[in-house]
């Protein structure tokens, strides 16, 4: 038995739909919502009916866009030779705002994980080997997230490049800046390790 309204618990149902949100969270965002004057309510049902109507992946490297391509495919200023190959658009938004990477991107939707039933065939990964062979790419650059479905997805797709002739680097894992040596486990200190550069 439900303690709302029918319109409250359809709208809390749905809130709880919503990667990380739980029952206490959906009951904080629905009274949030319910608080808000009509205004504040429409703007918010508005931005997510757009966002559903206008937005969609590129054609080519399925980043979010509004146009066929995205603005980094469309930017003609960017090294079309160098391809970063994440798991998600957001990852594409977080290399961008480093200001260190000129080149396109790759975005798989994803990463492989078997106990939850994603396999290569429901990533991205077939149309990046047709992109290698289509086109003059001449090194990618794995960033999937360093954990054992990103390092499983960057040995899958290393394996099916380097045939093809790409050059194929995996991003440096290590401490974080501001970070004490003491407090890092094992694996974290041992890759710094092994990503160590000569100054």
């Amino acid at each position: 038995m439900s303690f709302y309204a029918a319109p409250i618990a359809r709208l809390l149902e749905e809130l709880e739909r919503l990667p990380g949100i739980g029952p206490k969270s959906a009951q904080r965002l629905a009274f949030h919502i319910l608080r808000a004057d009509d205004a504040a309510a429409t703007r918010l049902a508005d931005a997510i009916v757009e966002v559903k109507r206008t937005i969609h992946f590129c054609a080519r490297c399925f980043n979010l866009a509004e146009a066929d391509l995205c603005e980094v495919c469309r930017d003609s200023r960017r090294d079309e030779h160098i391809v970063c190959v994440v798991e998600e658009p957001r990852d594409v938004v977080a290399i961008e705002r480093t200001g260190e990477f000129h080149g396109l991107y790759h975005v798989l939707q994803g990463a492989i994980s078997p106990i939850d039933g994603v396999g290569p065939e429901h990533l991205r990964v077939r149309e990046l080997i047709d992109r290698i062979g289509a086109s003059g790419i001449e090194e990618l650059i794995l960033a999937t997230n360093p954990n054992v479905e990103g390092e499983t997805t960057a040995l899958y797709i290393s394996r099916l490049a380097k045939p093809l002739g790409v050059r194929v680097t995996r991003i440096a894992s290590g401490l974080p800046v501001g970070g004490d040596l003491e407090y890092a486990d094992e694996v974290t200190l041992g890759r710094a390790l092994e990503a160590r550069r000569e100054m």
